[in-house]
């Protein structure tokens, strides 16, 4: 027998679907229905509410192998074939992160696909990698932030066979699993959680109704959210989560549910026996996200940090618009790599207002803030997809990568960075729905158009070519400059796990020098100094020592080394 629950206290009467056959369900008082019936292990099932005939999929489910809008099937994690008994799990805290896009890290763009680059991955050094959201949403392909069953795993991409696969195929090699779960808006196509319930809020974000954390009703929901939470790192085996826009959750009760969610983390983590990790996405510059919950934190495991994004980028770069404009100086990247936020209780004019709050350096490791030269969010939202590579030498490229991979932060790459990838990573989707398809296309052209783009050159969402142009070109990373970018990354991730002297998480012991003229500075860790020159003219600095590694050959001498331009150079100091 095969015992099926839902909760659903809005619909006056809930029956189950089996295969085609419809039995009833009993109601108890805390809104819950369920139903003992005698199905297969694989039977297709769902729900109808009240007098309506369609059946609606399980919000719990664990398979959509037809999508979000058909029956759901059963999927038994503890039939699972798991070979990682031996997998200890390994602390993200300093680690080398690599975040990658399911759909085009591939040309078959699944999980069996990418687990044949995992040894690459090893190679290459990284220590987790990072899944963009596998739930599943409406279409075949899409970023995956438009999820609307957040227990279940993307079928196109494997279904959740082809993620206890890839799962326990990167255990074997020493890679930890990162999963990106989405808890701040649903999906517009396939969202029929609020006829089950009040999963929405009264309160709106960037992507539509918020979800309801905090209104009447909320317990159950905040359940829901933790048990998908959980249920990624006990079944799947995921190491850990990356939480989309946290700032989007509007939670007023006295326990944030990201204090919960992180309580009940660590709890699992004692259960298991494994180090699991929360990281959090978040725009608020609010240290109490990873500070501990004994000192009134919310024990968030780490967080993404934009400003050191932001602010090596335009200085590299030069590009000043939007969000851009506060930075851009070697002042303000000397700042922010000092103190891990920019804006600390600063005015932005951006927002035209002050924002952030400092970063306790002395009680807060570096290792807690991810630093990256790109990541989805930073190349998908410019109006083409455009790369960094596409617009810099690579020697500034190389600049970035130095700069990251040298500073005290956990370290994070975006899928093709390490060699330069001239494919674009551009917004794409596959709404099945004829009206939302062409909204979503409207909506994308008239947001770059009010920033000057022309319309025409946006591309289209929903063209299936957009997806297929933003698929990384593998054979490009073995040739020419590509090559030598992609050796270039190996030997800065082998050095900055091998030097003890990158290896120290506090920013009060890194001492940062430029000169805003010449366009060079300097971090200073320990004995270890990487030195850049942003410039176009060849420059000195005043530091000597033996030569580490550069990206140019630089003429050092015993108290300056003259490096070329856009160039960098990691000298050992006497």
């Amino acid at each position: 027998m095969a015992e099926f629950r839902v909760w659903a206290p809005k619909p006056e009467l809930v029956r189950l679907d089996v295969n085609g056959v419809v039995h009833p369900m009993r109601r108890s008082d805390d809104g819950w229905w369920q139903a003992s019936v005698d199905a297969p292990p694989d039977a297709r099932y769902g729900y109808l509410l009240d007098d309506d005939p369609t059946v609606l999929p399980d919000p719990r489910s664990a398979r959509q192998p037809d999508g979000v809008h058909a029956r759901s099937q059963l999927w038994d994690p503890s039939g699972a074939s798991w070979t990682d008994d031996d997998w200890t799990g390994r602390p993200v805290d300093g680690a080398v992160i690599y975040e990658l896009h399911l759909g085009t890290f591939t040309g078959a763009g699944t999980f069996d696909s990418a687990i044949e680059k995992l040894d690459y991955l090893v190679d290459l050094g990284i220590d987790f990698v990072e899944l963009m959201p596998v739930n599943s949403f409406a279409g075949t392909q899409g970023w995956g932030y438009d999820g609307v069953l957040w227990y279940s795993v993307h079928e196109p991409y494997g279904g959740p066979d082809g993620l206890v696969r890839f799962v326990d195929a990167c255990h074997a090699r020493g890679l930890g699993v990162l999963v990106d779960a989405v808890f701040n808006h649903l999906g517009p196509s396939g969202n029929y959680l609020p006829r089950f319930g009040p999963y929405l809020s009264s309160a709106s974000n960037p992507w539509g109704e918020g979800i309801n954390v905090a209104d009447a009703g909320s317990d159950e929901v905040r359940r829901y959210i933790i048990g998908c939470a959980l249920r990624w790192m006990r079944d799947f085996h995921a190491d850990g989560l990356r939480l989309d826009a946290v700032h989007a959750l509007v939670d007023t009760t006295a326990v944030h549910i990201l204090e919960e969610l992180a309580t009940e983390t660590e709890w699992l983590s004692r259960q298991l026996g494994r180090p699991l990790s929360l990281i959090a996405e978040s725009d608020l510059n609010d240290p109490r996200l990873i500070t501990s919950c004994d000192k009134g934190g919310y024990g968030i495991t780490a967080q993404w940090d934009d400003d050191i994004h932001h602010a090596i980028h335009t200085a590299v770069s030069g590009e000043r618009q939007g969000y851009y404009a506060d930075f851009g100086s070697l002042a303000t990247l000397a700042q922010t790599l000092r103190h891990g936020f920019f804006h600390a209780s600063t005015y932005s004019s951006f927002r035209g207002r002050r924002h952030g709050r400092p970063l306790d350096t002395v009680t807060v490791p570096a290792t807690r803030l991810i630093a990256y030269t790109c990541t989805h969010d930073q190349v998908g939202n410019r109006a083409l997809g455009d790369r960094p590579s596409q617009n810099l030498t690579v020697g500034q490229l190389a600049i970035k990568a130095a700069l990251v991979l040298g500073a005290p932060y956990t370290a994070m790459l975006f899928m093709g960075e390490e060699w330069g990838a001239s494919t674009p990573f551009q917004f794409f989707s596959s709404h099945p729905e004829p009206e939302l398809a062409r909204a979503t296309a409207r909506g994308r052209r008239s947001e770059f158009a009010e920033h000057g783009w022309d319309a025409e050159d946006i591309p289209d969402p929903q063209d299936p070519q957009t997806f297929q142009r933003s698929k990384l070109d593998w054979d490009e990373a073995a040739s020419g400059l590509h090559a030598r970018l992609h050796k270039l990354y190996r030997e800065l991730i082998a050095l900055r796990r091998n030097e003890p002297d990158l290896a120290d998480p506090w920013l009060d012991h890194l001492v940062v020098d430029y000169n805003e003229e010449q366009r060079w500075i300097m971090m200073r860790r320990n004995r270890i100094v990487i030195a850049c020159n942003l410039g176009t003219e060849a420059a000195r600095l005043p530091v000597g020592g033996e030569l580490v590694l550069a990206w140019e050959q630089p003429a050092i001498g015993d108290r300056a080394t003259k490096i070329p331009a856009h160039s960098f150079a990691i000298l050992r100091s006497p």
